[in-house]
């Protein structure tokens, strides 16, 4: 019996491609074709030994063909190749880093979420660098379906073993009910939020949170998972305002207009006509449930002109951030999307209006001739901490002036 995992392409770097097979005698056999042999050589048949030992293989034969591969590759293309020959529910798990066990708010701004194929590990590897407020393991679109198993695992090791450098850390789990088994591998290893995609109805989310609330249980982990549903069909708009309150962790919620316009059996264009029912349907319901509201990704990555006008047209609508698949994009959406000069000049002077009238006592706001009610209140000091979230406004702004 022979089995396989991982990837040996000519642009698979920081991966490996397992061969596993088992036999009768001859104990463990591990040969390792790297460039980094001398080196690591050792450190990779070490840890594959305890890998092979852990899920008692007395007698085996393993090749691994390296292309730069990092332990929590090795580790997750190993198990995969194991589990291939010898079903188990047994998981070898390194050791959690102690800078990923943090947690994330509610209310945190996600107006940059990149998206990472959860099965090339090279895309995953210093992603942080381009600072969006969240990153996306993705388990569904990006990952060949006969290699769904061979992600979860490797996607699993990378929320332990992979510093994301503090962003917000997600995973995209598949269209249910698959993804409900893909809850098993990223709930007890603290994942931020998870995202639901092709969702169209609050029960689909509550069977989500069913499982979570099962593994956490079952695993005697804690702590906040935040849900972002996607909308991605006719019928998902149509119930964006039951999924967008079907329960308090869901905490934003983003529109996939791949799906959507080929649901609707039309083409997608950069002026965004055909779907501009769903996308304010979408922004409705998430303004009227006290959630976020998330935009499509922009799919043309070479386009970052046609990019600016959509985020600008995006904002206009009310949607709060957007999705990227390509690092050069972050830093166009989240200056698109952060608060002009001028918005936050007007901001200010709510604020301040605001907070003197506080201090006086006084019921009602007044800014000049006009008065300032409870809701614009609000919504300008959203600005602000927006502003200050994107490092567009200092802190103590009202300090210094």
């Amino acid at each position: 019996m022979i089995a396989t995992a991982g990837n040996n392409g000519e642009k698979d770097r920081s991966d490996c491609l397992v061969t596993l097979e088992l036999v009768q005698s001859g104990g463990i056999q591990i040969q390792v074709m790297s460039k980094v042999n001398a080196l690591y050589g050792e450190d990779i048949r070490l840890l594959c030994k305890s890998i092979l030992d852990f899920f008692s293989i007395e007698h085996a034969v393993l090749e691994i063909s390296d292309k730069g591969a990092l332990p929590f590759v090795i580790a997750a293309r190993v198990e995969a190749a194991i589990k291939q020959l010898k079903p188990t529910d047994e998981q070898y798990l390194l050791e959690m880093l102690p800078e990923n066990l943090y947690h994330t708010v509610a209310d945190q701004p996600r107006t940059t979420r990149l998206y990472l194929p959860g099965n090339t590990p090279s895309l995953m590897i210093n992603a942080g660098i381009h600072e969006p407020e969240g990153v996306i393991l993705d388990l569904e679109d990006a990952v060949a379906f006969h290699k769904k198993g061979e992600a979860r695992l490797l996607v699993r090791n990378a929320l332990r073993n992979l510093s994301f450098m503090g962003v917000e850390r997600m995973v995209r789990i598949n269209q249910m009910p698959a993804g409900l088994e893909d809850l098993d591998y990223v709930i007890p290893h603290h994942v931020n939020l998870v995202l639901v995609p092709k969702c169209e109805s609050a029960a689909q989310i509550h069977s989500v949170n069913e499982r979570i609330a099962l593994i956490q249980n079952k695993t005697g982990t804690a702590g906040p998972v935040w849900l972002m549903p996607i909308i991605e069909s006719a019928r998902g708009v149509l119930k964006s305002f039951e999924i967008a309150e079907a329960a308090e962790n869901v905490v934003a919620m983003a529109i996939g207009l791949e799906d959507y316009t080929a649901d609707m059996g039309v083409n997608r264009t950069n002026e965004g006509v055909e779907s501009l029912f769903a996308r304010v349907q979408v922004v409705h319901a998430c303004k009227a449930a006290g959630i976020q509201a998330i935009d499509s990704v922009f799919s043309d990555v070479g386009d970052m002109i046609a990019l600016k006008a959509n985020v600008q047209a995006s904002k206009a609508l009310g949607f709060e951030g957007m999705g990227c698949i390509h690092p050069r994009q972050v830093s166009v959406i989240r200056e698109n999307f952060a608060p002009t000069e001028v918005e936050m000049d007007a901001a200010k002077k709510i604020v301040k209006a605001f907070k003197i009238a506080s201090e006086k006592g006084l019921g009602v706001v007044s800014l000049g001739t006009k008065m300032i009610d409870a809701p614009v209140v609000k919504r300008a000091m959203r600005t602000i901490d927006l502003a200050v979230a994107l490092g567009r406004l200092e802190k103590n702004w009202s300090d210094k002036e």
